[in-house]
C-alpha cells in the first residue's frame, strides 16, 4: 500500500490493539476508523513523525484512498478539536492523519478547551451581529408608512 500524500510505501505497525500503516517517508498514518479510539493510548509510539513535516503535507488535500481504487478521500475536522483536519474514505472509512495529527488528536488539553471557547465566542458575536442587523432592518420596515 502506498501513502496518498507522498506516494511512498507504508510500513505495517503491529500493536496489541491492532495494526496501523505508517508512511516510511512522511510518517503519515492510515488507521481504520473503528480502531481510532483504541489506538489513542499508543499515539506517542505510532505517530513518531515530525509535526512540522506533517503541517506541510496537510496542505495536500485532494488525495485518493490507498485501499479503495479511484476513491477520493474527504477532508474532515474533528468536532472536539477543530484545528485537526484529517482525510477519510467514504467507502472503507479509513482515515489518514499527517505526522503529528494523531498525537494531537489523542491529547485533549486546556489549550483545546480555550480554542473551542474562542471559536464559540466568535460564533456568538457573529450571531449577535446578524440579530442586530435583522432587528434594525425590521425597525426600518416597521417605520415605513403603510400605503
Amino acid at each position: 500500500m502506498q501513502c496518498p500524500k507522498c506516494n511512498s510505501d507504508f510500513e505495517q505497525l503491529q500493536t496489541p490493539l491492532g495494526d496501523v500503516e505508517r508512511c516510511t517517508e512522511c510518517k503519515g498514518l492510515w488507521i481504520d476508523a473503528y480502531e481510532v479510539e483504541a489506538m489513542k493510548p499508543l499515539a506517542d509510539v505510532i505517530d513518531s513523525g515530525d509535526e512540522e513535516i506533517g503541517k506541510a503535507f496537510n496542505a495536500i488535500d485532494r488525495i485518493d484512498c490507498p485501499v479503495c481504487p479511484n476513491n477520493q478521500l474527504l477532508r474532515l475536522v474533528d468536532p472536539k478539536q477543530p484545528h485537526i483536519w484529517f482525510e477519510s474514505c467514504p467507502t472503507c472509512k479509513g482515515r489518514f492523519y499527517d505526522a503529528g495529527e494523531f498525537k494531537d488528536l489523542a491529547t485533549l488539553d486546556l489549550s483545546d478547551f480555550s480554542r473551542n471557547l474562542a471559536w464559540l465566542s466568535a460564533c456568538n458575536l457573529f450571531l449577535l451581529s446578524i440579530k442586530k442587523a435583522l432587528y434594525s432592518q425590521r425597525l426600518m420596515i416597521d417605520s415605513k408608512p403603510i400605503p
